[in-house]
């Protein structure tokens, strides 16, 4: 399983739907397990992003499928990064030498 960093913005439709149902993001937190990952932390930011959610989930290809399928619901947008737990990522840098 890899982890991955989701940052979003609210569209104003995103928005007003929060502001109206603030419930919908545990909401969506189903929806995100029923698409394969699962959510292992989440934050509400100020700042230039609304939202920073860690999420697990099998690979590349569904993180994709998961970013895609809730941006398409026009009411946020995601910038979705891969993080490489540091332990894992001193190893790598090690078997180079």
């Amino acid at each position: 399983m890899g982890v991955y960093v989701l940052l979003s913005n609210l569209t104003d439709e995103g928005a007003r739907t929060l502001s109206e149902k603030p419930d919908r993001i545990k909401e969506v937190n189903r929806e995100v397990e029923e698409l394969g990952a699962k959510v292992l932390a989440q934050y509400a930011l100020l700042g230039r992003y609304d939202f920073l959610n860690i999420v697990e989930a099998a690979d590349d290809e569904a993180i994709a499928r998961l970013s895609i399928a809730l941006s398409s619901r026009g009411t946020l947008r995601i910038e979705t990064l891969t993080a490489i737990p540091v332990e894992r990522f001193a190893r790598r840098l090690g078997a180079r030498a």
